[in-house]
């Protein structure tokens, strides 16, 4: 529930300059682009380092457990690991292209 009120006291705080705009002025949307970079950042970041620890957690869990899986374990680890800092890297450039449009 409190995150709920957090997430409504956050959508209000940065929208209501759109929902209060006198109708003479001209809104600009920078903030809400700028903004949207930013939490596409922060969420492709999260989501390759978070799934890069548990990755890399299992992986070595799975060899400590059965030392001679070195082999069988690491190819297919280290290519996880490639998908994973890829998706950190494609979340950087749709950053990167959201805010050139500003």
């Amino acid at each position: 529930m409190v995150l709920v009120k957090y997430f409504v006291v956050v959508f209000v705080g940065f929208f209501s300059s759109l929902a209060f705009a006198q109708s003479g002025e001209v809104t600009s949307s920078k903030g809400v682009i700028a903004l949207a970079a930013a939490l596409v950042m922060a969420i492709s970041a999260f989501g390759a380092a978070s799934s890069q620890g548990r990755a890399a957690s299992s992986a070595l869990e799975g060899i400590a457990r059965n030392p001679s899986s070195k082999g069988q374990v690491n190819g297919p680890m280290l290519l996880s690991l490639a998908f994973m800092e890829f998706q950190a890297l494609l979340g950087f450039v749709v950053a990167f292209l959201l805010y050139n449009q500003m």
